[in-house]
């Protein structure tokens, strides 16, 4: 009797913890396990003895970030269950995420499992690498931008699941930013891409399982899509308040202030300023060799730019726009990461840029990734950053009603 009670509860467990989202009317979120411990989703996979991936032919997506509690690859915890791993694939960056370049296919070295690329010749998985496959698990730590394009990767991969009738699960983890913040234009309709998959803000505040639900759903992919829930996160958490082990996702986003920092800087390269690739401090600084620093760090300090500190600085930068040239500019530091907003930052240094150094910084190039072209146009008329902002308000409460349909966490 109590062999059978087990099973049943066990059974129980399994059905609770794993969310099963193949439509898109899923209402409230099943409660998540209780657990002294915070898990990302493949904790939650790894406490149910392997089970829901039993005899099934796996492809992972995954990289250096897909690791456990005890920094065990997500590839040799998969092994070591009793799924049959046939396949992997790796985003931007290769399954080291030491790469800043297109990246070949190889193999696993300790495994000889086929790495099949997604950011080289191939952009999807194609039905050669799929062949054999009956379920893609998707484990790799985000960094809550619309812009990076892990996001992409794992859109393109559950079309392709979509397409082969293959299931595709997600093991979900925080978004590094916490799951309140909204900001930013939204993605206009015109500039989908690579780095601009879903019509959606430049920080969503959504985890990738979350962004998961939304993209099957809205953009009917209709994957026969689960994901395997985070215990205990909740919105409000940043990623240094939950417990879990910073892996950079890329090479350049070595600490949590710099994913901070990230969506506000990197709009800013492709018109023609260094974001501090290349040095010790990536998106902490931004310069070029015809910025004078302390003009223009006096400049952003008169903005008084909520949550942030300017001041002067000289680098060289050894990799990016202005390699092996000096260049000055200001080094950014977050003073208050609850009123610090990065598309504000953004938007104030664009403005400032454009408004001293005319002829050097070309505006219209932000679009690439501000993805807005209202917004550079009003940045181009002059308009206050803050008066743009408050223009966002409206297209950002849509986004909001649509995204809450997809929320797993409280």
């Amino acid at each position: 009797m109590f062999r059978f009670r087990s099973q049943i509860c066990r059974a129980a467990l399994l059905a609770i913890s794993i969310l099963s989202v193949t439509t898109a009317h899923a209402r409230q979120p099943v409660p998540a396990m209780e657990s002294g411990n915070q898990f990302s989703g493949l904790g939650l996979y790894e406490s149910m003895n392997s089970e829901p991936f039993a005899r099934r032919r796996v492809g992972l997506i995954t990289n250096q970030t897909g690791v456990d509690a005890a920094d065990r690859r997500t590839i040799d915890v998969l092994i070591a269950g009793h799924a049959k791993l046939v396949a992997i694939f790796s985003p931007e960056h290769g399954i080291t995420g030491r790469a800043d370049a297109a990246v070949a296919d190889s193999k696993d070295p300790s495994t000889g499992i086929p790495i099949y690329s997604l950011y080289g010749k191939a952009r999807r998985p194609t039905d050669e690498m799929l062949a054999g496959i009956d379920t893609l698990v998707f484990d790799i730590q985000d960094a809550g931008v619309r812009f990076y394009t892990y996001v992409t990767t794992m859109a393109y991969c559950m079309e392709a699941a979509a397409k082969h009738h293959i299931r595709f699960v997600v093991f979900d983890r925080p978004n590094p930013l916490g799951g309140e913040v909204i900001e930013g234009p939204m993605l206009d309709a015109d500039r989908t891409s690579f780095t601009g998959y879903y019509l959606m803000p430049v920080r969503y505040g959504m985890t990738m399982g979350e962004l998961a639900r939304m993209f099957n759903a809205e953009n009917k992919i209709g994957a026969d899509l689960r994901v395997f829930r985070m215990t205990k996160w909740r919105r409000s958490d940043i990623y240094d308040q939950t417990g879990l082990k910073w892996i950079p996702p890329s090479p350049a986003l070595r600490t949590l202030t710099e994913v901070f920092l990230y969506p506000g800087t990197e709009i800013l390269q492709a018109g023609g300023v260094s974001v501090g690739r290349g040095t010790e401090t990536p998106f902490e600084l931004v310069g070029a060799p015809w910025i004078h620093a302390s003009e223009f760090a006096a400049e952003l300090e008169r903005r008084k730019i909520p949550g942030t500190h300017v001041e002067p600085a000289q680098f060289i930068p050894q990799d990016g726009l202005y390699r092996g040239q000096a260049c000055e500019g200001v080094r950014i530091s977050i003073t208050d990461r609850d009123v610090f907003r990065s598309m504000r930052m953004g938007l104030e240094i664009a403005d400032a840029l454009h408004r001293m150094y005319p002829s050097n910084f070309d505006l219209d190039k932000t679009v690439e990734l501000l993805g807005s072209p209202p917004t550079v146009a009003r940045l181009k008329r002059g308009d206050p950053p803050a008066d743009i902002i408050a223009g966002w308000s409206s297209d950002l409460d849509k986004f909001r009603k649509i995204r809450s349909k997809y929320l797993l966490y409280h």
